[in-house]
C-alpha cells in the first residue's frame, strides 16, 4: 500500500466560491497571526512556542472569535502544522550553514490555499468506484462539481484545496495498490538536452527528441513580461513608491497572462514527462540512468552558459528520473544509478572503455578503436554495459530472472557483443 496523489479540478458555483474565497483569507489570517505570535514569544520573552502549543492557543482563538470558528478546526491545526514545518526547515538549513529563509509573512495573493488531515471531517469525495469526476464535500462550502480521475483507485486520506491562477484545484492523497505493466528488455539511458533522452539496446540505439516547451513560449513570455515591466514603471512613477504601490486593473492582468503562460509550460513538461516515462517502463524491465547533479550542472557558467542553463532546467532530468523511479518501483522493473563521477559517461569509449575528456561542444565520440557515433549515443551504450555487468555479476542470473520470469533457468545475463548501429527511431 503505498500513497499516490490526484489532481481535481473544481468547478463552484458564485456562492461556493465566495465561501472559498473567504475560507483562504481566515487561513492566511491564521498563518500569519501564529507567525506573529511565535515572534513575539521568541522576542519578549525569549521561548520558541511548539505546534502542540499553537493548537491550544488557537483553541482559545476559535472561542472568543466567531471567524476562526467557522471552519474546520483539523484544517485550521493544518495550517499551524504547515508553520511549524517551515520552522523545522529553517533551523535545519541554519544547521547546515545553507541560506537561512526565515518564514515569512504571506499576502493573500501568495497563500495558495488550506488542507484537510481526514477523510470525512470536514470534506468528503463523492465519486464513483472509478473516482472519476463527482463532487467535493467542504464543509462551510457544499457540494462542489469536480473532474479528474486517479490511474489508480483507493481510499482518500487527506486534501489540500489550492487556488492557482483564478481556478481552484482540489489535490486529493490515496492509499492505493498500483500496477504498472514492465518490459523485458535492457537499456541503458542518457538524459540530455539536445534530446531528452537517447535509449542504447541490444538490438540498437532510439532518441527521444526534447519537446522544449519553454523554448517554444519563450518570445510570448518575453513580451508578457515587456508589458509587466512597462505597466509596473508607470505605476511606480504615478505613486512615487518602488514598492507597495497600486495594481491597476491593466497591470493585474498583465501578471494574470505571465502566470498563465508559465503554468501553460509547466502542464505540457508534466504531461510529456509523464506519457514518456510510462512508456519506456512499459518497454524496459531495467535501465540504467546517470546519476544526476542538476544543481552543479547549473550553478556557474556567467552569461555564456545562461541560455544553457535555461534548457537544462526546460528538460527538467530531476523530475525525469524521479518519475521513472517510481513508475518503474510500480511495475516490478529497476531504474538503477550508475556512478558518474568514476564511470564518466560522456568521457568514456563504449567499445574499449578509454576514458579521454571532451568538450562539450564535441557532440560527436570517436575512438582509436573505431567506434564512431554520437556523444548521446556512446553515453547510453556505457550504461548499458555498466548495467550489463552488475547483472551479470549475479549469477546464474537470479537479478535477470527477478526482472524478467520468462529468462531461462540455465541462461546468463550477459548479453551478446554488440557493435554501435545508427539510431533506428524515436519514441
Amino acid at each position: 500500500m503505498v500513497q499516490r496523489k490526484v489532481t481535481y479540478r473544481l468547478y463552484p458555483t458564485r456562492t461556493q466560491e465566495a465561501a472559498l474565497h473567504h475560507q483562504r483569507w481566515v487561513h492566511c489570517l491564521i498563518w500569519n497571526e501564529a507567525l506573529a505570535e511565535r515572534r513575539r514569544a521568541w522576542g519578549e520573552e525569549g521561548k520558541s512556542l511548539s505546534f502542540s502549543a499553537q493548537c491550544k492557543q488557537l483553541t482559545t482563538w476559535r472561542k472568543q472569535s466567531p471567524l476562526l470558528g467557522g471552519l474546520n478546526a483539523q484544517a485550521e491545526q493544518v495550517t499551524l502544522k504547515r508553520l511549524d514545518r517551515a520552522f523545522q526547515h529553517f533551523f535545519r538549513r541554519v544547521r547546515n550553514g545553507d541560506k537561512p529563509g526565515f518564514p515569512r509573512f504571506k499576502p493573500l495573493h501568495r497563500f495558495k490555499g488550506w488542507g484537510y488531515k481526514t477523510h470525512g471531517d470536514g470534506w468528503r469525495l463523492i465519486t464513483n468506484e472509478r473516482m472519476k469526476h463527482g463532487t467535493l464535500y467542504l464543509a462551510g462550502v457544499g457540494k462542489v462539481a469536480i473532474r479528474g480521475k486517479p490511474r489508480t483507485p483507493g481510499t482518500p486520506k487527506t486534501c489540500e484545496i489550492l487556488y492557482k491562477n483564478g481556478r481552484w484545484y482540489a489535490s486529493v492523497t490515496l492509499d492505493c495498490e498500483p500496477a504498472r505493466e514492465r518490459g523485458a528488455r535492457m537499456g541503458g539511458l542518457d538524459w540530455g538536452v539536445e534530446t531528452l533522452a537517447t535509449v542504447a539496446t541490444t538490438d540498437g540505439t532510439e532518441a527521444i527528441p526534447n519537446p522544449r516547451p519553454l523554448q517554444k513560449t519563450l518570445d510570448q513570455l518575453r513580451r508578457a513580461q515587456k508589458a509587466v515591466s512597462r505597466k509596473e514603471t508607470a505605476a511606480q512613477r504615478a505613486s512615487g513608491e518602488q514598492r507597495g504601490f497600486p495594481v491597476s486593473n491593466r497591470l493585474a492582468r498583465a501578471y494574470a497572462e505571465v502566470r498563465r503562460l508559465h503554468d501553460k509550460v509547466a502542464r505540457q513538461r508534466k504531461d510529456f514527462l509523464h506519457q514518456t516515462t510510462a512508456a519506456l517502463v512499459r518497454r524496459y524491465g531495467a535501465l540504467a540512468v546517470e546519476d544526476l547533479n542538476l544543481k552543479g550542472m547549473t550553478a556557474t557558467g556567467g552569461a555564456y552558459k545562461r541560455g544553457l542553463n535555461r534548457h537544462i532546467r526546460d528538460a527538467a532530468g530531476g523530475a525525469f528520473h524521479q518519475m521513472l523511479g517510481y513508475k518503474a518501483a510500480e511495475a516490478g522493473a529497476w531504474v538503477m544509478e550508475a556512478p558518474t563521477r568514476d564511470l564518466k559517461p560522456s568521457q568514456t569509449c563504449h567499445a574499449c572503455s578509454k576514458q579521454a575528456k571532451k568538450p562539450l561542444a564535441q557532440r560527436w565520440h570517436r575512438c582509436d578503436c573505431g567506434a564512431d557515433c554520437s556523444r548521446d549515443e556512446n553515453a547510453a551504450r556505457v550504461l548499458l554495459n555498466w548495467l550489463d555487468a552488475q547483472l551479470s555479476g549475479r549469477e546464474p542470473a537470479e537479478a535477470w530472472r527477478a526482472i524478467s520470469p520468462d529468462h531461462p533457468q540455465d541462461g546468463t545475463a550477459r548479453s551478446a557483443k554488440r557493435e554501435t548501429p545508427p539510431i533506428v527511431g524515436t519514441a
